[in-house]
């Protein structure tokens, strides 16, 4: 019988498989049939067959530091235990003397990215991001600043009048590089609606990268899996991006998030298991086909699993970090930042070729 249920699962992929032989795009019925499929194996073999005709063994990382501006935020997300509120005990806004020292320290290990996310701050004036970026592109002109997703962004227009592409434009002239992909969740109004309905739509988000990407700013994407969401829910998520990307062409990679739920206020879940994650991977891998990089955020997944993701479609381990707060406040039991030489050791355990790269993906180093 085992050996049936396996001929069985190897027959539900294989026309699936012949399409991606041909170059022909996966449907929203196939990328169900994939999410729903158990042989874990055989969709990674897939996955990593794509990959490999994008990106060869080659597998990418930088060396970047995280800064989190402020954890006040007026959206409160239901899945988010990083934000309080205003009077909150744990409540910080850093200054930006704090950034620049941050930021000095960080430059001494020799990075290439500044990565800034933060909070919905419900008093802080555009002029305080304005005012970090200029001092941070000032101070150190040749790293590069990822900063701001689409829901900050669009925070900013809400908070000054100003529109989305206004306000890119200032940032852009100030200093900054290319976007990150949070604040996506899952698109769907329904999830939208009961897990964050104070943050930006997903029309709203992808209008701002949209804009984004017609002022020649990079982004990457994202999605929030493993809480609430079904699989249809799901798919309409990666197919909302696919077609952006068709428009756009300027995302650069796709990071699944998996959900954390300590300390939110959906602490009744459980995490997504390394099974659950791997195949999120996979999916997002052969339903993308216009995005060059699936990455592994190891901070989420866990070293194991990112590892073992690299046989399952994804290209990308991110980089060092330095100091992550936003997942570790869920209870990720991750390290809070990696070193370079152990990012290149796990790389090589897998039989892949380390490469560092700069935010926009040019090769800096291959090992």
């Amino acid at each position: 019988m085992k050996l049936y249920t396996e001929k069985k699962q190897e027959d539900t992929l294989s026309d699936i498989g012949e399409k991606i032989e041909k170059g022909e795009r996966l449907t929203r019925q196939d990328g169900l049939r994939l999410l729903e499929c158990d042989d874990l194996v055989s969709l990674g073999r897939l996955a990593d067959k794509v990959k490999k005709e994008k990106s060869g063994d080659y597998v990418f990382f930088n060396v970047n530091h995280h800064i989190n501006l402020t954890n006040v935020c007026l959206s409160r997300c239901k899945f988010c235990a990083f934000s309080c509120d205003l009077d909150d005990p744990k409540a910080y806004t850093l200054s930006r003397d704090d950034v620049l020292r941050s930021a000095e320290a960080a430059s001494k290990r020799g990075i290439t990215e500044f990565h800034i996310v933060s909070a919905l701050h419900p008093t802080l004036p555009f002029d305080y991001y304005v005012d970090i970026i200029r001092a941070l592109k000032r101070e150190f002109p040749d790293i590069h600043i990822q900063a701001f997703t689409a829901v900050e962004i669009q925070h900013f227009s809400n908070i000054t009048g100003l529109s989305v592409k206004e306000v890119l434009s200032i940032l852009k002239d100030s200093g900054l590089g290319s976007l990150p992909g949070g604040g996506a969740e899952v698109f769907s109004k329904r999830i939208r609606d009961m897990l964050c309905p104070k943050k930006a739509s997903t029309d709203e988000w992808l209008n701002v990268m949209r804009t984004a990407h017609s002022l020649g700013l990079k982004s990457n994407a994202t999605i929030l899996f493993g809480h609430i969401e079904t699989k249809e829910e799901t798919i309409e998520h990666l197919l909302k991006l696919r077609a952006l990307q068709d428009e756009t062409g300027g995302f650069q990679s796709f990071i699944p998030l998996a959900f954390h739920p300590k300390n939110t206020f959906l602490e009744d879940l459980r995490k997504p298991t390394a099974f659950e994650s791997l195949r999120m991977i996979a999916v997002s891998r052969l339903v993308l086909d216009n995005f060059l990089h699936i990455k592994s955020f190891w901070i989420m997944l866990g070293l194991d699993v990112s590892q073992i993701s690299l046989h399952f479609g994804a290209d990308d381990l991110d980089g060092t970090i330095g100091e992550e707060k936003i997942t570790h406040a869920a209870g990720a039991e991750t390290d809070v930042g990696i070193a370079k030489e152990r990012l290149i050791g796990l790389i090589k355990e897998a039989g892949r070729t380390p490469v560092e790269r700069d935010t926009l993906y040019n090769i800096l180093r291959i090992y």
